[in-house]
């Protein structure tokens, strides 16, 4: 076997082993997860998350995890915690201690500080009969037959189910709570999805005097003016009341030379698309770039409740936005 032969097979031997341990993980969705998830939901305070080496590392994303999904949480090292961090723990929180031996030396020797506290544990181990597992309120099992590693030595497959079995509990929880995409975004705000979510057409339109309008009796060549000052490769019509009427796009222009002679000075309203697509002010601009790419157009007009032109924008103000 070549070596190219070789990565492949393991790379999917890998793949096989942890897959099988995720569909295991399933049978153990059961009276120990509910309790978990009751015992997280009823929490006044924080879900505090602890694990110790690669049981760490799996533990600061489930905190993140959670803490984004609408459940207050953060990590504390197990280390740490023992040499002053305790202290971040509440009589209010939940602690979630992670261990796939269930027997790891700095986690169990938070235990006796942590009864003390009388602070609800929720363990998630591989051992069921372990120290840690015993020890909690409620076990998770999160153990699998084998690790991926060949040596049966370095965690992959039992951190593979740990991470899921915590995905498993932050969404159900979600779900329980609530927590729908306004949330969501309040707690995304500097990100794409939080742009996605909370940024609206106002937040992103042309407004007032940038807004390209011409009267419906206007010539084409001054149509064409004002398209090219306001430079949003559009115009809007509109009547004496401001409603909109229809729209002249660069793209009606082309049509227009293709099969007109005398064009310049032809009434814009009989060269407009009169059926314009238009958008409200309170809209998501993310409903903006769907509306946009359903049409296959690249700008909108943005009307208030009586059709009257309040706002335009393009597909470049929302790449600019970050909402694309």
């Amino acid at each position: 076997m070549t070596r190219t032969q070789q990565y492949i097979a393991r790379a999917r031997a890998v793949i096989d082993i942890e897959l099988e341990a995720i569909e295991q993980l399933k049978q153990r969705i059961d009276e120990d997860f509910v309790a978990a998830s009751e015992l997280m939901f009823q929490c006044k305070g924080r879900i505090v998350v602890t694990g110790m080496g690669k049981s760490g590392h799996v533990g600061s994303k489930i905190a993140a995890t959670l803490a984004s999904t609408g459940s207050p949480a953060f990590f504390v090292h197990p280390g740490e915690a023992s040499h002053g961090d305790l202290g971040m723990i509440t009589r209010d929180d939940v602690v979630l201690a992670l261990s796939n031996s269930g027997e790891t030396g700095e986690i169990t020797a938070l235990l006796p500080v942590i009864k003390r506290l009388n602070v609800p544990l929720i363990s998630m181990t591989g051992r069921p009969e372990s120290t840690l597992a015993q020890f909690a309120n409620v076990n998770i099992n999160t153990g699998v037959e084998k690790e991926a590693c060949p040596l049966n030595l370095a965690p992959t497959a039992s951190t593979t189910t740990a991470l899921v079995m915590g995905d498993a509990l932050a969404i159900a929880l979600l779900d329980a709570k609530g927590f729908g995409a306004d949330d969501f975004a309040l707690s995304h705000p500097g990100g794409s999805l939080g742009r996605k979510l909370l940024l609206k057409v106002e937040d992103v339109m042309h407004k007032q005097h940038e807004v390209p309008r011409v009267h419906s009796s206007t010539v084409l060549k001054d149509a064409l003016i004002e398209m090219t000052e306001k430079r949003l490769g559009m115009t809007t019509i509109v009547d004496d009341d401001n409603r909109v009427i229809g729209i002249f796009t660069d793209g009606d222009l082309r049509r227009t030379l293709e099969k007109s002679q005398d064009f310049l000075t032809s009434p814009i309203e009989q060269l407009m698309t009169s059926s314009c697509q238009t958008i409200m002010p309170h809209f998501l601009a993310a409903e903006a770039v769907q509306i946009m790419e359903d049409k296959s157009i690249n700008a909108l007009v943005v009307v208030d409740h009586e059709s009257r032109a309040v706002g335009a924008l393009n597909m470049h103000d929302l790449l600019k936005a970050g909402v694309v």
